[in-house]
C-alpha cells in the first residue's frame, strides 16, 4: 500500500492550523506570531527546494554527488553547533567538522554495509536520509555537550587551575567536566529511547509505516536508528571535546578565548 498523497489545496488547510497559535499569541501577547510565521515560511521554501534537489539526487544516485551533499549537511550542522559558543568559530571549525564527519560516516557506512547490507553503500536514499536523521538528532546533544564543557570550565576556572597546580595533567583535570558534558548530551536521547512505543511513535517508524512497510519492518528500522543516534552522538561529542581541546588550551592547560 502506497502512501496517500496530499493535494496542494489540502496542504493549504495545514497552514490554516497556524491560526490557532497566532491567535493565542496575540491574545496572551506572547510575541510569537512573527517568528512563527517567518519560520513556517522559511521551512516551506527550504523543504520545497530540497524536495526538488533530492528528486534529482535520487535519480542520479552518484557516489561523488551524494558524498558532497552529505559533506554540505555536516558543514551546516557544524556551523549550527559552534554558533553560540564563546570560542572563536575559526579556531574550532576544523576540529568540530572532523569530529562530526568521522562519527556520522562511521555509523552510516557500518549500517549500510553490515546491517542493511546494501550492494551500493553510497545509495542516496540511505546515505542522505540516514545522515540527515543522525545529524539532526545528534546535533542537539552536541550543542549541549560542547557548550556545557566549556561553560563549566570557565565557571570553575579557579578550581580547574588549582587541580592543575597540584600536578594533574590536562586530561585528568578536564575529565570530570567531560564526563558531565557527555551525560547531559545523551540524557534526552536515552530518555526518549525509554519511552518510545508507549508515549510516542517516533519519526522513523511513522515514516516507514506511512511508506507502506509493515509495523515489524518499521520497528526494526526504529531500533536501528535510535541506537545509531546514541552511538553517533557520544562519538562526536567525545571527539569534539578532545580535538577542540588541542586548539583551545595552551600548553600549560589554560583555556583561551
Amino acid at each position: 500500500m502506497e502512501t496517500i498523497d496530499i493535494p496542494i489545496y489540502s496542504l493549504l488547510l495545514v497552514f490554516l492550523m497556524l491560526v490557532v497559535p497566532v491567535m493565542l499569541s496575540r491574545i496572551y501577547r506572547l510575541g510569537l506570531s512573527k517568528p512563527l510565521l517567518s519560520s513556517a515560511a522559511r521551512m516551506t521554501i527550504q523543504l520545497v527546494l530540497i524536495g526538488v534537489f533530492l528528486k534529482y539526487l535520487f535519480l542520479w544516485n552518484n557516489a561523488i554527488i551524494n558524498f558532497l551533499w552529505l559533506t554540505v549537511m555536516i558543514l551546516v550542522a557544524v556551523f549550527s553547533a559552534i554558533r553560540g559558543l564563546t570560542m572563536k568559530p575559526g579556531k574550532i571549525l576544523v576540529p568540530v567538522f572532523i569530529s562530526f564527519a568521522l562519527a556520522t560516516l562511521t555509523v552510516i557506512l557500518y549500517i549500510n554495509m553490515f546491517i542493511i547490507r546494501l550492494d551500493y553503500v553510497f545509495d542516496a536514499r540511505y546515505l542522505i536520509v540516514l545522515g540527515g536523521m543522525l545529524l539532526g538528532n545528534s546535533l542537539r546533544g552536541n550543542i549541549v555537550g560542547i557548550d556545557t564543557f566549556y561553560k563549566s570550565l570557565r565557571k570553575d576556572a579557579k578550581k580547574y587551575q588549582f587541580v592543575l597546580s597540584l600536578g594533574a595533567s590536562h586530561q585528568e583535570a578536564t575529565r570530570p567536566y567531560m564526563k558531565e558534558s557527555i551525560r547531559l548530551a545523551l540524557k534526552p536521547t536515552i530518555a526518549s529511547m525509554a519511552t518510545i512505543g508507549i508515549v510516542a511513535l517516533p519519526g522513523m517508524m511513522t515514516g516507514v509505516i506511512l511508506g507502506g512497510a509493515s509495523p515489524e519492518v518499521a520497528i526494526k528500522y526504529q531500533i536501528m536508528i535510535m541506537i545509531s543516534i546514541v552511538v553517533s552522538t557520544i562519538i562526536s561529542v567525545l571527539l569534539t571535546i578532545v580535538m577542540t581541546s588541542r586548539v583551545c588550551f595552551s600548553k600549560y592547560g589554560i583555556l583561551s578565548d
